[in-house]
């Protein structure tokens, strides 16, 4: 059976509105609309369209004027829940005292560390969010230079490719790094950069900074860093330095 005129607008409408996420304003679907379907009488289109959330129940009006599929209105507002949720989260500098002394207690990756963030560096590089050395002692028969140890921490799920980015960057001047991201990430990807890159990944509970209940997933590996940009970090750290040394 053919199509009558209004399906053939409603089912062409539907595909409109499934390209755009967004949604379409009621303007520009007549406009697609009246482009697509040149046979079709313009007031027809009007006619059609101008109360469609109310013939087809996969379409729905959340502001007037404007259309958008029920599934990407409902998407929208798990998003914005996420981020009013977030909101009542810990900040993420409030988790970077409790790693440094994870690293130093637990880990046993440094003998001090220092909780930093911010811009200390002040380079597009980025600074990492905890920096920490291992000194062996004096004890010790055999004493290899100092180890220089850094840390990335993100909260933000959506940001774990970039996370990932700044960890990389820190093995310039870094003979480990680590990088520690939600336990409720979808870790996968990232657990098999982390192995092929040497970065240690540590997971945490990112809903309580006073109990983040870390957690190891791969040690970080030893690398050389580069000793120019060693020289010139530990410079940029300032009075830091000598918490660390």
């Amino acid at each position: 059976m053919a199509e009558t005129q209004r399906e053939k607008i409603t089912n062409k409408a539907l595909e409109i509105l499934e390209s755009t996420s967004a949604g379409v304003r009621y303007s520009d679907l007549f406009r697609k609309l009246a482009e697509i379907l040149p046979d079709v009488p313009q007031n027809t289109i009007h006619g059609t369209i101008w109360d469609l959330d109310k013939k087809n129940e996969q379409i729905i009006k959340p502001e007037r004027g404007l259309f958008i599929l029920k599934k990407y209105a409902e998407g929208a507002i798990e998003k914005r829940s996420d981020v009013e949720n977030n909101i009542h989260l810990p900040t993420e500098a409030s988790f970077y005292q409790s790693f440094a002394d994870y690293l130093v207690q637990d880990l046993e990756e440094c003998t001090k560390a220092i909780s930093l963030g911010g811009n200390k560096f002040g380079d597009k590089w980025g600074t990492p969010d905890v920096f920490g050395v291992y000194k062996f002692s004096e004890a010790d028969a055999v004493r290899p230079p100092v180890e220089i140890v850094s840390v990335e921490i993100k909260t933000d799920t959506n940001q774990l490719i970039t996370a990932f980015g700044q960890a990389c960057a820190y093995k310039t001047f870094s003979h480990k790094v680590y990088l520690a991201v939600p336990k409720e990430a979808d870790t996968g990807r990232i657990e098999s950069l982390c192995t092929r890159f040497g970065i240690g990944l540590i997971l945490f509970n990112k809903k309580d900074s006073s109990d983040p209940s870390w957690e190891i997933r791969t040690r970080a590996v030893k690398n050389e860093p580069d000793y120019f940009y060693v020289n010139e970090y530990l410079q940029r750290l300032g009075e830091d330095r000598r918490s660390l040394f």
